[in-house]
C-alpha cells in the first residue's frame, strides 16, 4: 500500500510536493518527479502522480513536486527558484519520515527534464552569472542545498538554444524567460543545461524514437555536448512517443524506472 503526504515548501498555492511512501522501501534515497508541460501553467503535477505511485510500488520513495509555471506567476526566475526550494523541502520530509538522502535522483519529463538537468547543475550557477537573478537562485553550496546524484530525463529540453530558434510549443523558451535570447542572453544562457555541461552526476537521455512533441535532437545534442567533455552522459533511444514515457504500462518509462532503480542502487 502506498502513503501520500502533502508538503508545502512556500506560500503561493503551486509551492508544494507530494511524498509517495511504499510499506517497506526496498531501495535508500528519493525520486524527485518533476512534471512537464513546456512550464505552462495549463500542465501540473498530475502529469507526475502516475510516476510517483508507480515508483513507491516498487520500493522507492518518490517526491512528486509541484512548482509555479508560466502563466500562474511562474517564469523567470520563478520556476527556477520553486525547482531548487522544492528539492531543498526534502531536508525537512526526509528527516520526518525517516528517509536517507544520500543519492537523491530526479525523474523528469519534457520540461521536466530540463530543470531535473538544470538543477543538477547548481554548483554550476555562480559561475554562470545572472546579473537580475535573485539571491536563492545564486546560492550554491550552502547548508539547506539537497544536491540531486543522478538524473532520468525523459524526452527533455536540453538545448534551449536550439529549442527557442526551434519555436518549439509556439515559442515556449521566450514565454518562460520573459523574452528573447537576443532581448535576455544571459538569463537564456543560465538556464540551458547545455550551459553547465559537464555535470559531476550521471545522467540518462531518453527519448522515444517516435517523438514529435520534442525532437529527439535535444536529448542527442546534450549528450554530444557533454561526452565530448566528459561528463558521464548516456543517450538512450526507446521506442514510443513523447507520452509513452510517463506511461507507467509502456516498456519506455519501465526502462525510466529501471534505470532511476540503477540510480539509487
Amino acid at each position: 500500500m502506498v502513503k501520500r503526504h502533502k508538503y508545502q515548501y512556500g506560500e503561493d498555492p503551486s509551492q508544494w510536493g507530494e511524498l509517495f511512501l511504499p510499506d517497506a522501501p526496498g531501495t535508500r534515497g528519493v525520486v524527485v518527479v518533476i512534471h512537464g508541460g513546456y512550464w505552462r501553467s495549463q500542465y501540473g503535477a498530475e502529469l507526475g502522480e502516475p510516476l510517483a505511485r508507480d515508483l513507491a510500488m516498487h520500493g522507492m520513495a518518490a517526491w512528486n513536486l509541484e512548482y509555479r509555471r508560466a502563466g500562474n506567476g511562474g517564469g523567470w526566475p520563478h520556476t527556477f527558484e520553486d525547482v531548487l526550494a522544492g528539492i531543498d523541502k526534502l531536508r525537512d520530509v526526509a528527516g520526518t519520515h525517516g528517509l536517507s538522502l544520500h543519492k537523491v535522483v530526479a525523474l523528469g519529463h519534457s520540461a521536466g527534464g530540463h530543470l531535473a538537468v538544470w538543477a543538477a547543475g547548481r554548483e554550476r550557477l555562480g559561475q554562470l552569472g545572472a546579473p537580475d537573478a535573485d539571491r536563492q537562485l545564486q546560492r550554491k553550496n550552502d547548508d539547506g542545498a539537497v544536491h540531486l546524484t543522478g538524473v532520468v530525463s525523459q524526452a527533455g529540453l536540453l538545448n534551449l538554444a536550439d529549442a527557442e530558434k526551434l519555436n518549439l510549443s509556439n515559442g515556449a523558451v521566450s514565454n518562460l524567460l520573459g523574452g528573447s535570447s537576443a532581448k535576455y542572453p544571459k538569463r537564456h544562457k543560465y538556464v540551458d543545461p547545455m550551459s553547465a555541461v559537464p555535470l559531476r552526476v550521471p545522467v540518462y537521455a531518453v527519448h522515444g524514437s517516435e517523438d514529435d512533441t520534442v525532437p529527439a535532437s535535444q536529448s542527442d545534442a546534450y549528450a554530444r555536448a557533454a561526452k565530448a567533455v566528459g561528463g558521464p552522459v548516456q543517450l538512450l533511444m526507446v521506442p514510443g512517443d513523447h507520452f509513452c514515457l510517463i506511461d507507467p504500462k509502456a516498456p519506455a518509462y519501465r526502462k525510466c524506472r529501471d534505470l532511476v532503480q540503477e540510480l539509487l542502487g
